[in-house]
């Protein structure tokens, strides 16, 4: 069977059912950088999804693959559970309205009740109304919450989805072109929904071949036709009108998490306790996603740049200063300014905007109002350029600081500067300066030999790379 898994028991369950036989489809770009198997963007026959509170998953699809499924997570542990769902999403219902509430009303379903908001169906309903209703959203039953429910009935089937009284091709993706692609693709398809129904593909079909398209309409179809023979008949509360897919939810105790860990271990770094800690809160999950990547690059010896920034700043958007410190001790505050762009291998690009007046150092030109500064910095390396440009966009000249290794902290980017300095001028003169204040600090005591020695070298690599 196809199974598409998504949360954060992905890559266990991925390994489990690849180790048994089943192939994982619409995977997303980390589980396909982590296993050397393929992955097609196939329809699935069951969909596995970490439940909102992370305490263990819900299993949904056609009712064969979700009772194949849901035998391999029980087989996990001891202390897993499973329950089916009486009012599994994509279920129909003849409901009765029970109570009125400011933004819904309770509706008795027979075997359980749901709740449906006022603007989920066509006019107000009462206490005794009765309606026909659709599960939009099912609930595990550990949860404080009933099933969601519409009053717009649709035939759901994966990668597509049947509308009743709607026309013509609907897209999910912000991608234009690729939704008149696949809208063009739709008219050459095998599949013919029944009349009267209109096409909704969800955002996964758009990297989907004609197969699996032709699988996914097939399906919708064929439920669509089961739902336009119940339809028409008069509604009759409370009971169950049809059921072309089922919901199972499947609790994770302690020893099954920890078998989860087993199977993620043998194809990822994953710490003690990996699926524990990830289901006690998001802050915890973000916490074990840092620690297994130190412990993954304490193996390769790189620091893992993207994964710290990513939790703790900065990101775009963000405000950051500039910590210039100087080898005597002071810590000179070069104003801050927006990061406008952060790149994975350990780049943050700061945008600043200049005020008018003064010079900019070793450049010789005049500093006006609505002048940009973009600084290029790099964690872990000696130096860093800022380019100033005019109002215009016209380059007035790069400033490149020779300093000890950046560090890209949350709140201020800093490093120690080292004095020497490479300067390009508007005209491409390049300049190297202030070798005088480097000597200086060396016989100061401030700046070791050694290290005077590491700028001077770096001065002459990037005098040498803005000469050419």
């Amino acid at each position: 069977m196809n199974v598409r898994v998504r949360g954060i028991y992905t890559t266990a369950l991925t390994r489990l059912f690849l180790e048994s036989g089943h192939d994982v489809v619409q995977a997303s770009g980390p589980i396909r950088d982590r296993f050397d198997a393929e992955f097609e963007s196939a329809d699935h026959d069951v969909a596995i999804e970490t439940t909102r509170d992370r305490q263990g998953v819900g299993v949904a699809g056609t009712p064969s693959a979700v009772e194949a499924a849901t035998e391999h997570l029980v087989d996990l542990g001891l202390d897993t559970f499973d329950w089916d769902d009486p009012a599994p999403t994509g279920a129909v219902f003849d409901a009765r309205v029970t109570e009125t509430l400011g933004g819904g009303a309770i509706c008795d379903l027979g075997e359980t009740d749901g709740y449906l908001s006022y603007g989920d169906i066509d006019g107000r309903v009462e206490v005794g109304d009765e309606v026909r209703v659709q599960v939009s959203e099912s609930s595990p039953p550990w949860a404080d919450r009933r099933p969601d429910l519409t009053g717009e009935i649709r035939a759901i089937a994966g990668l597509a989805t049947l509308e009743p009284g709607a026309e013509g091709v609907r897209v999910d993706t912000r991608d234009e072109a690729a939704a008149r692609e696949l809208a063009g693709m739709t008219d050459l398809l095998g599949g013919d929904p029944p009349d009267g129904w209109g096409i909704r593909w969800h955002r996964d079909a758009v990297d989907a071949d004609m197969s699996a398209l032709n699988d996914a309409l097939d399906r919708a179809a064929d439920i669509a036709a089961e739902l336009d023979g119940v339809l028409d008949e008069p509604v009759d509360a409370p009971r169950a009108v049809a059921s072309p897919t089922a919901t199972t939810w499947v609790w994770f105790g302690r020893e099954t998490r920890f078998e989860l860990d087993e199977h993620r271990r043998a194809v990822e770094t994953t710490m003690p306790g990996h699926h524990r800690t990830k289901a006690a809160s998001p802050k915890a999950s973000a916490g074990v996603d840092l620690a297994e990547a130190l412990c993954s690059s304490a193996e390769d010896g790189e620091f893992p740049f993207d994964v710290v920034t990513a939790q703790f700043g900065p990101l775009e958007g963000d405000d950051v200063g500039i910590g210039h410190g100087k080898p005597d001790g002071r810590l000179i505050e070069l104003g801050s300014g927006e990061v406008s762009e952060r790149d994975p291998d350990g780049t943050i690009e700061v945008r600043r905007q200049m005020s008018g007046g003064g010079t900019y150092d070793a450049l010789g030109v005049e500093r006006d109002s609505g002048d940009v500064a973009v600084t290029k910095f790099r964690e872990g390396r000696w130096w860093y350029p800022t380019v100033y440009r005019d109002s215009e966009g016209q380059v007035k000249g790069t400033y490149v600081n020779i300093c000890t290794p950046v560090e890209c902290f949350p709140d201020q980017i800093r490093y120690v500067d080292l004095h020497v300095d490479v300067v390009k001028h508007a005209d491409g003169t390049v300049e190297r300066v202030d070798d005088d204040e480097l000597d200086e600090a060396v016989d100061a005591g401030n700046i070791s030999e050694e290290l005077a020695e590491k700028a001077r070298s770096v001065a002459s690599s990037l005098e040498s790379a803005l000469s050419n």
